[in-house]
């Protein structure tokens, strides 16, 4: 039976067989039963590799451990408020740290902003209304109940195996964003997440 440890583009965890490109981690939010407690338990929400120096995690909930999560690709980490893990991705880290609009790339610094930007004060994801047309390859939007991946003019609809029913991006209407404004601009300074092979060939 899958763990409930898969993670949708509103940051949501999720059970499902579905695999991804990464996981990550927010903490401890698991109990001794391996069920879930809490959606988040530290500001720190990382995106990592599968694999790092011959480290995988064969046990993905062990006890008093943070709960690795799952990822479908770094498009859908970034939405969820995930930022690059400085340990495992450097390199992804350092790009990051050098788009980010902020005063201050100090990791604490990014986190709180980010966590300002995903989270509400009821525990909510946070949705930015913004012009499809206006936002970077790689954002998401929310549309019809669902997450859609903004790529090569036209909108993918999101779902936990890989990506499907492409639309146009609709002009200048106001959309729902579900990427943090602070990603986006990452994104926008030069940043290209990792998309999951189903979105195509990237830029």
């Amino acid at each position: 039976m899958p763990l409930r440890n898969r993670v949708n583009p509103f940051g949501d965890i999720i059970e499902t067989p579905a695999r991804g490109l990464l996981y990550g981690n927010r903490g401890v939010l698991h109990d001794a039963d391996r069920r879930l407690v809490r959606a988040w338990q530290v500001r720190r929400w990382i995106a990592c590799r599968l694999e790092f120096k011959g480290r995988r995690r064969a046990d993905q909930m062990p006890p008093g451990r943070f709960t690795s999560l799952c990822f479908l690709d770094e498009a859908t980490a970034l939405a969820a408020g995930h930022r690059p893990c400085a340990e495992c991705r450097r390199e992804d880290y350092r790009r990051f740290q050098a788009a980010w609009p902020g005063a201050s790339t100090k990791a604490e610094d990014m986190d709180r902003a980010l966590h300002d930007e995903r989270v509400g004060p009821d525990g909510s994801k946070l949705l930015h209304p913004a012009a499809p047309n206006d936002l970077p390859d790689g954002a998401m939007i929310a549309e019809d109940g669902r997450a859609w991946l903004v790529v090569r003019g036209q909108l993918l609809g999101w779902t936990p195996f890989g990506y499907e029913e492409a639309r146009p991006r609709w002009g200048s209407r106001t959309v729902e964003t579900i990427t943090p404004p602070s990603i986006v601009e990452v994104i926008r300074g030069g940043y290209l997440p990792m998309l999951h092979p189903s979105a195509g060939p990237t830029r």
